[in-house]
């Protein structure tokens, strides 16, 4: 009848579950409306920024698409749901794209990210690219004009934009 109360992140346990140190240099949070789509947002390696994302208020389908040119899972995506019933987390690590639809008005989200935004070096793929044939919920879709302007994987990769798996690979052993 008080309500909760969780840790949202403990480095030592963070450290344990996903092996690595996680330096959060700026903490983000939005508010969205049901529909609202966020993403799909990615930076440049390096530094890139990986993520930890939790739902503070409502409910999202959570997606993270594989953009790293030569990894074995490149152009495809997970979903995960989160919502504030269970407290729970993702982390997204460097080369790695994301984005959510909110699934309820009022839904609050808050990332912890290990470097400060920078406009120069963050980059989107267009949520609606059929090449990735993200499988979005069955409600009606609000997009920022950014995302809606946003290019295709297929022109961020042959523009030279995407990030290489090996590169990945090397920028996040070197972060231990």
């Amino acid at each position: 009848n008080r309500g909760f109360f969780y840790e949202s992140f403990k480095a030592e346990e963070f450290l344990k579950l996903i092996g690595r140190n996680f330096d959060i240099k700026q903490t983000n949070t939005s508010s969205s409306s049901k529909g609202s789509v966020r993403g799909i947002h990615y930076a440049l390696v390096p530094p890139s920024q990986a993520k930890l994302v939790q739902c503070q208020r409502g409910s999202i389908k959570d997606y993270v698409i594989d953009i790293r040119i030569g990894s074995p899972t490149f152009g495809q995506f997970e979903a995960i749901d989160l919502d504030v019933g269970t407290a729970s987390a993702i982390f997204i690590e460097e080369g790695l794209a994301h984005a959510f639809v909110a699934l309820e008005n009022q839904t609050v989200v808050t990332y912890f990210v290990t470097e400060k935004y920078n406009p120069e070096r963050e980059k989107g793929i267009n949520p609606f690219d059929k090449t990735l044939n993200v499988k979005w919920p069955d409600i009606d879709l609000i997009l920022s004009e950014k995302d809606k302007q946003a290019i295709s994987l297929e022109e961020a990769k042959s523009q030279g934009l995407l990030p290489t798996f090996d590169d990945c690979e090397k920028f996040i052993k070197s972060l231990n």
